[in-house]
Parts: C-alpha cells; sequence; structure tokens
C-alpha cells in the first residue's frame, strides 16, 4: 500500500492534492460519527486512486445531509437515482470490507 501511496503521491497535481486535502477534510468532519466512520477512511484510502470524475461524483455525495447519505450507504433509505453511481457502489464496498472490521475492534 505504502508503494501505491508514494507513486500516488508523486504523480499528483498540487491542485489535485489540495481538491483531496479539502475532501479528506470534509469527509472526517462530518458531524455525524458513522459517517465519519466511512467516509473518512474512504477519502484516505480510496479517494486518491478515483479518477477527477470519480471524485465529482464523491464530491456530489458529501454535500449531502448526513442522515440521508449515511441511509443510502447502509441501505437503509432508497438512493436517489442521481446519488447510485459506481462511487457509492464502491462506497458501500469499502464499509463492508473495511469499516465493519475496525468497528468489530472497537472503533465505535
Amino acid at each position: 500500500m505504502a508503494e501505491i501511496d508514494a507513486r500516488l503521491e508523486s504523480e499528483m497535481t498540487p491542485e489535485r492534492k489540495q481538491r483531496l486535502g479539502r475532501i479528506q477534510f470534509r469527509s472526517w468532519r462530518r458531524g455525524f460519527r458513522e459517517a465519519d466512520m466511512v467516509l473518512g477512511p474512504f477519502s484516505d484510502q480510496v479517494a486518491p486512486t478515483l479518477t477527477d470524475a470519480e471524485l465529482d461524483q464523491f464530491e456530489l455525495l458529501i454535500d449531502e445531509e448526513d442522515q440521508w447519505l449515511y441511509g443510502w450507504i447502509i441501505e437503509r433509505d432508497p438512493t436517489p437515482p442521481e446519488f447510485e453511481t459506481p462511487v457509492m457502489a464502491k462506497v458501500r464496498a469499502f464499509m463492508r470490507a473495511h469499516v465493519a472490521a475496525e468497528v468489530g475492534k472497537g472503533i465505535g
């Protein structure tokens, strides 16, 4: 993973680094702990690998209200079609694979 991170870091433009920094800040400081626990690690680990178009989709997601967004992520609430994107699928897969394991270890 460190090798991938170093490669991604060296290939990033200053604008992309700044954009990712803003995304990470917004993802970690939602004000809704459950959303922080999903979106924060996702923004750290997955967002740097997303294309610019996928980052656009992710930014649209994190613009939404936490209670709605979290409900869509955990599939408690129906996701509006405009948010049912490949990025939402990646967020859900990340949550299932990574965040649930961390909660099991006591993150929450």
